[in-house]
Formats: structure tokens, sequence, C-alpha cells
């Protein structure tokens, strides 16, 4: 298994990812149920702290991409990335203060006029 084509899947399933949920949510309409908007609006506040995570660490460490296992180790990376994200997003409750709840609220006044 090639290493190099591993991570480059990776990140085409990163890029595949952002345009699903920009479909998702823009998919969203009167016809979506509360819970398809609120799972859409979840999805959308993981990918956002994924961002802000990766951006984080892009300031702090300097990338060194001449050791072979340096792809390997920024794979898994990634996903630890992703699954960080996904359990804030998990164990913030769901209050009224979240991103993903400010973002549905907004969404269904929208939808709703």
């Amino acid at each position: 298994m090639d290493i190099g084509n591993l991570y480059s899947d990776y990140l085409t399933q990163t890029a595949t990812k952002a345009s699903n949920l920009e479909r998702t949510l823009q998919g969203t309409g009167r016809s979506s149920s509360d819970d398809e908007l609120l799972d859409a609006c979840k999805q959308f506040e993981a990918y956002f702290y994924e961002q802000v995570f990766k951006n984080m660490e892009k300031a702090m460490v300097p990338s060194d991409d001449s050791d072979a296992n340096q792809t390997l180790i920024d794979y898994y990376k990634e996903n630890l990335i992703s699954e960080y994200s996904k359990e804030i997003v998990n164990q913030s409750g769901g209050g009224s203060n979240t991103l993903a709840q400010q973002l549905y609220e907004q969404m269904k006044r929208n939808n709703s006029l």
C-alpha cells in the first residue's frame, strides 16, 4: 500500500465531505424535517471546528514533508482532528449557545417565510 496514495485519497475525501455538506445545507428547505435540518447544522459545526483545529496546528507546527512516515502521521492527525470536532458537537448538548443551534434557528426562520 502506497502511503502517498492513501493520504491523497484522504484529502480527496475531505474535499468531498465539504462538497456534500454544502449540498446538504443547500438542500434543506421547507420540506426538511427539524431533525434533518439540525443534523445538517451539526455537521457544519463539526466541519467548522475541524478547520479551526487544522489552522491552529499549521500556526504552531512547521510541516516537514521529507520523511515518508510524516505522510502517515498526517493522515492519522487528520482523522483525529475530525473525530475531536464531531465529539465537541456531540458533547455540547445542543444548547442555545452552540453554533449548530444558532444556525438551525436562523435557517428555520428563513425557510418559514
